[in-house]
């Protein structure tokens, strides 16, 4: 018996219905089947023709999408369900990552909620806002009445995959055209759920060529649908106040955008007043402020009242907008008028501006280059331009500037050098006697530049000109020759490559055994614990992050004798961790996303676990284990774009699940032969010109005019010595 059953269902309307099926085709799982619910020939024709190995339904023009689904459902022989509509998209990787956690669930789970892209012809692969409610839920089953919050989610059945028999045992209430009542009904009448936080649906909505005109009863059904399911949730405190809060919201919202006919809007409200009424919870508390007054407002009925909050809301929200406008634009003028005189300005020999990761503050190769600046050239003096709400984070006596402030632009205007890992703002002048070093945060496994142009994730809300107009570099820093042919190709400019490594990597080979302990000691990391750092990337087609393993059974699974230090990506808050909740993990799971240096991470553990960071690069200079946990290869690669096949030329182990991943530590993979092997082809490869000395050469070359004779040579790599690992640090 399959393990999943991939329902497509619907006509083939638009023309996706041949990607969707040569998408499941490609990558075919022996736990999986699809059964192709056709509707209308041109479905049909096109399911024979491209899924030659599925189970295809020919179903009449015409037949309803839940007739297409209970047919499919019929047909479908897996232990679980998971519906695809003919126009949507299912992510290369999704099946495989919804069978395998399927198979785990125990048979009291009826229901896998997982997250969404959503995609239209001008905004492909936009995140869903479902992915911190997954995150939130864990990596447990659970009863809804548990997790209601779930009842958040974006109703739709392509988002969850549905136990075989749970559905078919409620089949007279899943089987209805309202897709939103099934995916409700569904979560409350589940025994248990469970979530994976894998983008496992692609929501695509075509532009219809020929829209039904939506009718009042269109309107009226909606309060109708919430009535039914608020009659579901009846007995059940947490999910019926979820399910108010969201009928509440939806209706309002259907109310104020839906631009009503006045008699329609009338009545609608109406409606949906009375239904919020009778569905309150008992000691039920609206929000607080504005929504607050709107729950109100409807549930008193006041139409005419509520008519006139939203005027004077509008009016107010003009007002407002139109003075911070106003306020604004003096405020550019004035910067803009201040940055103009200083352009007039001489140049200033002497003086550095240093920028990182958008303002984050003091880090990465920009950071590197300013400490070896201090040394070798102290008469440079450096100011780091840095955000407002990071400055208190800066090192004592840094001196810095913020954005908008009159400073910002008189050094800007007159700095010798620019030093930034990213790219400074468009509205920076590139003068003729200045130096723009672009240091660049990485090597480039993901697209970069305009290769990003094909891939949706990537390319979705870039403007690639206005993009090549930010490069104004003079130089740009590689770690090795594949970098220095992706910046070349990726950003075509006429800066200069320079093959000096990367500065942030030159502390893994001066390093002491002393400095390693030192950093172990402040992490807490007793001697003789293992620590496994763990630094996935960020997707750009999930909203927020959270772990994709679960931690805390890991660390059961690693032992006692081992720390998990965990790295979330710089793009996401930190001071909202997700593991801030972590249970009984006995400090065997430490949240590092907030600690100031990477670098300091890196010499502190034993191994590294990412998926696709370009952390994986630096890392190996250090020649110690690498695993890759690649749970979405497929998902990444097609939407994000990579430059080489990391699989196929990994540097160490690759786990596709929790449960590979931890055998590959139980049973020593991590560190054996054919892991220093694989380890050893990486890094001829990737740390082609890291030995140490990166941030020497860029000093000397840039800031005090040497020649490229005169600075250090690359050492070979069998000539490098790296920072003595733990073991080697305490002598193990």
């Amino acid at each position: 018996m399959p393990e999943l059953s991939v329902v497509v269902h619907g006509p083939d309307a638009h023309g996706q219905l041949a990607g969707l099926l040569d998408s499941l085709a490609a990558h075919p799982l022996p736990d999986t089947e699809v059964v192709v619910a056709a509707v209308g020939d041109r479905a049909r024709d096109t399911a024979e023709r491209r899924a030659p190995a599925a189970v295809v339904l020919p179903l009449p023009e015409g037949t309803s999408a839940a007739a297409a689904r209970a047919a499919g459902a019929d047909r479908a022989s897996g232990r679980w369900l998971h519906f695809v509509h003919a126009q949507d998209g299912l992510p290369a990787s999704a099946p495989r990552a919804v069978a395998g956690r399927a198979a785990h669930l125990p048979d009291t789970v009826d229901i896998l909620l997982f997250d969404h892209v959503r995609s239209t012809r001008q905004t492909p692969w936009t995140p869903s806002a479902d992915g911190p409610l997954l995150a939130r839920a864990g990596h447990g089953e659970h009863s809804l009445d548990a997790v209601a919050h779930l009842l958040r989610l974006t109703p739709l059945l392509g988002n969850r995959a549905l136990r075989t028999n749970f559905w078919r045992a409620h089949a007279a209430d899943l089987d209805t055209d309202d897709e939103a009542y099934a995916a409700y009904a569904a979560l409350l009448r589940a025994g248990r759920v469970a979530c994976l936080y894998h983008v496992g649906y692609e929501d695509r909505r075509p532009r219809p060529d020929s829209p039904r005109p939506v009718t009042p009863e269109d309107r009226y059904a909606l309060v109708d649908r919430y009535e039914r399911l608020l009659a579901l949730a009846a007995g059940r405190p947490a999910p019926h106040t979820v399910l108010h809060d969201v009928m509440v919201r939806d209706v309002l919202r259907t109310f104020v955008r839906a631009g009503l006919p006045n008699a329609v809007a009338r009545e609608f409200f109406r409606r949906a007043s009375r239904a919020a009424v009778r569905w309150r919870p008992e000691d039920h508390h609206r929000p607080a402020g504005l929504d607050g007054v709107r729950h109100a407002v409807l549930e008193g009925g006041a139409y005419v009242g509520y008519r006139a909050l939203q005027a004077a809301h509008r009016a107010r929200r003009a007002a407002t907008s139109a003075t911070g406008t106003a306020r604004r634009r003096a405020a550019a003028t004035l910067r803009d008028h201040c940055y103009r005189r200083a352009l007039d300005r001489p140049v200033d020999p002497d003086l550095a501006v240093f920028s990182a990761y958008w303002n984050r503050g003091v880090a990465c190769n920009p950071a590197a280059i300013a400490a070896k600046l201090a040394e070798l050239a102290p008469h440079v003096h450096p100011v780091w331009v840095v955000s407002a709400d990071r400055a208190a984070r800066l090192p004592p006596g840094t001196d810095h500037v913020v954005p908008g402030t009159r400073r910002y632009g008189e050094v800007l205007a007159s700095a010798k050098y620019l030093v930034s890992n990213v790219n400074f703002p468009d509205t920076v002048v590139k003068r003729p006697d200045a130096v723009h070093l672009q240091t660049h945060h990485g090597t480039p496994l993901k697209r970069m530049g305009v290769d990003q142009m094909p891939y949706p994730a990537a390319a979705r809300g870039m403007d690639f000109a206005a993009l090549l107009a930010r490069v104004k570099w003079d130089y740009s820093l590689s770690a090795n020759s594949h970098s220095t042919r992706v910046w070349e190709r990726a950003y075509p400019s006429r800066f200069v490559s320079l093959d000096y490594g990367y500065p942030r990597n030159d502390v893994f080979y001066t390093a002491t055994a002393a400095g390693v302990g030192a950093v172990r000691e402040r992490l807490g990391i007793r001697p003789g614990t293992r620590a496994i750092l763990y630094a996935p990337t960020h997707r750009d087609y999930q909203t927020g992050w959270a772990p994709r393993l679960d931690l805390a059974a890991l660390a059961d699974r690693l032992g006692k004798d081992t720390v998990l230090l965990v790295r979330g990506h710089y793009f996401h808050d930190r001071s909202a961790s997700p593991l801030a909740d972590l249970p009984r993990t006995g400090g065997r799971v430490v949240d590092v996303t907030s600690h100031a240096r990477v670098e300091e991470l890196c010499l502190a553990a034993d191994a590294l676990v990412t998926d696709y960071s370009s952390l994986m690069f630096d890392y190996a200079n250090l020649d110690r284990p690498i695993v890759v946990h690649a749970d979405d290869w497929e998902t990444y690669a097609t939407a994000r774009g990579v430059y080489f096949d990391l699989l196929a030329e990994a540097p160490g182990p690759v786990a596709r699940t929790q449960e590979e991943l931890a055998e590959i530590f139980t049973f020593g993979a991590w560190r054996d032969g054919a892991a220093a092997k694989a380890r050893a082809v990486f890094r001829r490869r990737f740390c082609e010109y890291d030995d140490g000395h990166a941030a020497e050469r860029v000093v000397r070359r840039l800031f005090l005019g040497e020649s490229e004779e005169s600075l250090p040579p690359v050492l070979p790599l069998d000539a490098r010595t790296p920072a003595p690992s733990p073991e080697e640090a305490y002598g193990w």
